[in-house]
């Protein structure tokens, strides 16, 4: 009996052994204690192995990257990693060796016992890999039940869970502001602020505010400014000389879109690949402008390929930044040292983009002419007439050759010359100079006009073309035009019977026309240039001959010469044009190689279209292989990142930091999301429910008690940082906002929409364009105070204020802006002539208003925070009017300069009240969201 007992303690306390070693984590039991890859192993894996055993480099035959990669043999001959038997693993060894030169990692700390643990048990349970949560489907989420409103439920559930509360609701003024600045970027007009103001502050008061606000034309102009940052929009081409380019179109389509409420789905397939759409509109075409904000190198010397190479790649790197969150720039020299992707799938997704027309070249073709609307309607009657009546000509052809500017400059070879069909009856050489290109078996049967556009980067000189036919040659000579205005001439020859003999096998009459031509040759000489050249092409010449061929007889003919001479005013027209994407003829096509670590010049294997095998979708393997196949995957509900990197990017804006804060890295490097259920039910309603509709989006989240919240922070309240949202935003304004701001309360906003850039007040010299001579032209009349969208961006020297502020540059896709508070901020608000202009129009507004002068610093501080002014502030505001008008009234000359603007306002009290505009347009609550 007794040495049963003594057996029964000793099992007991073996079991009580055991229980306690388990909860401390050093015995796996059951399926509940499994591994998560994911969540234990991987973020182990990128810390202490990947460096060394990645993507980047895999000492001893030895990657961590991929499962098959990891389980194959290493150099030695043996696997690092045998599934189910940690002991046989050579991971396990190293990693727990005593001797310092053999165990792993070599020459740092030696991994922890927790850590050492988790992958011996990992390895055991079958060294299971595992997707990280971003490139998993979306799922259809269980909201938890603890408020009215979905967002609600899931912040109040992670509230709960750390042991916080909500805030309490913000004041009328206050959410009035806030929603204001976040849906339009500005204040909304009076009688929409009066209306909610003097409302109950219900949650029909409050839908109604937002849904005017989502009605306004602002509410496209203020998320414009966050896609354009997306889309590195420039009114400039970048690099050294950074010259203009007409891209403006494109910005105001996305304005367009926004205000339109365009499906974010929609959106993206138009800007990826407007062009391949069937029958694209013009604006499907200018869609395709954002990848053409890439930048183009206009400097002389430079390699085309090699800078057309690195726009292509700058489209790959932006899609997925932009679009899918994800770093994928890295994958051009090596497979990604943290994520799923190899490095060859880069250069299969460049294929996508590789077979586009445009070059790295003057001109920037091809570009979609900006026809006025009187040369639109003429167009229009143009292929009406053709289309509905008279068969002369391919009415395709005819727009195409209105619509665009396209020269087949797809090589530049050593012999320079290449022959190119762009489509219909148009065909193109390049040439060098002094140099011979000729078109061979040319059929001009019935061809009554032929045309060429010619491109030179060099100006001047004489062009030769030397037609030969059956019956002898026929010569043209034109001169090259050196207006610099024109980067193209266009010249056109008759080829009617009758006007040139021997042009229709000797008949002089309409009838029966045919022309057998043997050869076109062409010719350029230049005598201020060298004979031959290194660096490429010197000129391109596009051929077009659009059939205008029937002879009418009596009024038919009247109409046939009207349209036909309409044609060639059209074609002639110097037209300022938005670049596009045009995709090559499959005569054109090129082919695309992977690049050794990324070295073009070291030329891998070739590769054909594709999306990384780790976000394949079933179903969508017989999508075409070009763009909008692309777009198309990437437009699919199932895939894993669009959806929640659109929800995650409109969260950020709203609340300061994204529910994934790193914006740019969704993948394993990222910080992990603080609401990832409530991530996957908003990108999963925004794709089922809301069918990718963006306002619909943003109108549930900013009706959320959780975005109504006050944001008074205490300095005892847990969440310091509010990443559980336990109260409102509290954010810096944007520079947009900030300068839109302050124009609107001043008075001087001109809300003009659309149109070219503006330049607003700037000081001299900040423009340094000693390529082009350009140079920073003050806007005149409204267009200076227009708001911050529209001001013409320049990449090398883009406008101080806002660069001040954290604006973006634009170089390259900006996913975030990451906001500074530095002195500088301070000294634009109260210094810069810009912002001293405002606050004259804002005290001159001020003194307008009536009542004595404490009277209208209150009401001018109720314009910009709408709410009446604090007691304590009121009296720092009079102090500071009082010490300003004595020193004014001492220095008359200080008056004139303060107020600046007329007589009637030139005088101490006015100058001081300027002062104290700009000390209200720069307190905190002004500068900041709150």
């Amino acid at each position: 009996m007794t040495k049963l007992l003594a057996n029964n303690k000793k099992w007991m306390l073996l079991a009580l052994l055991a229980i306690l070693i388990a909860s401390a984590g050093f015995i796996s039991f059951g399926s509940n204690n499994e591994v998560d890859y994911s969540a234990d192993v991987k973020p182990i894996l990128n810390k202490k192995c990947i460096s060394c055993h990645g993507g980047v480099q895999a000492k001893s035959g030895f990657s961590l990257l991929f499962r098959e990669d990891a389980l194959a043999k290493t150099e030695s001959g043996k696997p690092a990693i045998v599934p189910g038997d940690p002991s046989a693993s050579e991971m396990i060894r190293r990693i727990t060796h005593d001797d310092p030169e053999e165990r792993m990692p070599y020459q740092h700390e030696p991994l922890s016992k927790e850590e050492i643990r988790i992958l011996k048990n990992w390895i055991k349970q079958g060294a299971k890999w595992g997707d990280h949560w971003a490139y998993l489907p979306v799922q259809k989420q269980i909201v938890p039940e603890a408020a009215d409103l979905e967002i609600d439920a899931f912040i109040r559930a992670k509230l709960e869970e750390q042991d916080l509360k909500p805030s309490a609701p913000a004041d009328k003024p206050t959410i009035l502001r806030r929603v204001s600045l976040d849906l339009i970027g500005i204040y909304p007009e009076d009688h929409i602020s009066k209306k909610f103001l003097q409302s109950d502050g219900s949650q029909q008061a409050y839908q109604a505010l937002v849904d005017s606000l989502l009605a306004s034309p602002r509410f496209g102009e203020r998320w414009a400014s966050v896609w354009l940052d997306l889309a590195r929009y420039a009114d400039t081409k970048g690099y050294e000389s950074d010259g203009h380019r007409d891209i403006w179109p494109y910005r105001d389509w996305v304005i367009r879109a926004f205000n339109n409420d365009m499906p974010y789905d929609q959106f993206l397939t138009e800007q990826m690949a407007g062009d391949l759409l069937p029958s694209p509109t013009k604006d499907q075409y200018i869609a395709t402008a954002f990848h053409r904000n890439s930048m183009t190198n206009d400097e002389g010397g430079t390699d085309n390929e090699e800078f057309r190479i690195a726009a292509v790649m700058d489209r790959v790197n932006t899609t997925w930044e932009a679009t899918m969150g994800t770093t994928f720039s890295c994958v051009q020299c090596h497979s990604h040292p943290y994520d799923p992707f190899r490095h060859d799938e880069y250069y299969k997704f460049v294929a996508y983009f590789n077979n586009t027309r445009d070059e790295d070249v003057p001109g920037e073709y091809p570009w979609l002419r900006q026809l006025e609307t009187k040369q639109e309607e003429q167009l229009e009657n143009i292929l009406a007439w053709i289309r509905e009546g008279e068969k002369v000509a391919d009415a395709a052809a005819v727009e195409r050759m209105l619509r665009f500017y396209q020269p087949a400059i797809n090589s530049t070879t050593a012999e320079c010359i290449k022959n190119a069909v762009i489509g219909g009856n148009n065909y193109a050489l390049l040439v060098r100079n002094n140099a011979i290109a000729k078109f061979k078996s040319v059929d001009l049967s019935d061809a009554e006009t032929m045309t060429w556009q010619f491109y030179s980067n060099k100006k001047g000189g004489v062009l030769t073309v030397r037609i030969d036919s059956a019956n002898g040659p026929i010569v043209v000579r034109e001169k090259v035009p050196a207006n610099e205005k024109w980067q193209f001439a266009e010249f056109a020859v008759a080829l009617e019977a009758g006007e040139m003999e021997g042009w229709r096998d000797g008949r002089k009459t309409g009838a029966g026309k045919k022309l057998s031509v043997h050869d076109i040759f062409v010719s350029y000489d230049n005598p201020s240039l060298p004979k031959t050249f290194n660096d490429g092409a010197d000129f391109a010449i596009v051929f077009n001959w659009i059939a205008f061929t029937p002879a009418f007889p009596g009024k038919g003919r009247e109409g046939y010469e009207s349209n036909k001479k309409l044609y060639r005013d059209l074609l002639t027209a110097y037209v300022p044009g938005t670049p596009i994407l045009l995709e090559n003829p499959a005569n054109l096509h090129r082919t695309t190689n992977l690049f050794e670590r990324g070295n073009r010049m070291t030329p891998g294997k070739e590769v054909q279209p594709a999306v990384p095998n780790s976000l394949q979708i079933k179903g969508l393997e017989n999508l075409p292989p070009n763009r909008l196949g692309m777009a198309k995957w990437m437009t699919d509900k199932r895939h894993p990142l669009v959806s929640r990197t659109i929800v995650n990017r409109l969260w950020e804006q709203l609340f300061g930091s994204g529910i994934v804060e790193t914006l740019e890295d969704m993948g394993t490097q990222g910080i992990a999301p603080t609401h990832r259920e409530l991530l996957d039910h908003l990108s999963w309603k925004l794709m089922h429910q809301y069918n990718w509709s963006l306002k619909s989006l943003l109108r549930e989240m900013v009706m959320s008690a959780t975005y109504r919240q006050q944001s008074r922070f205490g300095k005892d309240e847990g969440d310091p940082f509010n990443k559980f949202y336990s109260r409102g935003p509290r954010t810096r304004l944007s520079a947009e906002q900030i300068r839109d701001q302050h124009l609107f309360v001043s008075g001087l906003i001109d809300t003009t929409m659309f149109g070219k850039g503006v330049m607003p007040w700037q000081p001299d010299g900040i423009w340094l364009s000693p390529y082009n001579g350009a140079r920073w032209e003050k806007s005149s009349g409204g267009d200076q105070y227009r708001r911050a969208i529209y001001t013409y961006w320049k990449r090398t020297s883009p406008y101080p204020s806002l660069i001040s502020f954290d604006a973006a540059q634009r170089v390259v896709c900006n996913a975030r802006r990451i906001p500074t508070n530095t002195p500088l901020q301070a000294l634009v608000t109260l210094n810069d002539s810009a912002y001293v202009d405002m606050s004259r129009h804002f005290a001159r507004r001020m003194q307008q208003s009536g009542g004595g002068t404490q009277q209208q610093i209150g009401t001018g501080y109720q314009w910009l925070t709408f709410k009446p002014l604090p007691a304590e502030k009121a009296k720092l505001m009079m102090d500071l009017y009082d010490k300003s008008l004595r020193t004014f009234r001492a220095d008359p000359q200080a008056t004139c300069e303060m107020v600046g603007i007329d007589d009637e306002f030139n005088n101490p009290g006015a100058a001081a009240l300027v002062v104290v505009a700009g000390a209200m347009m720069n307190l905190d609550e002004v500068i900041m969201k709150n």
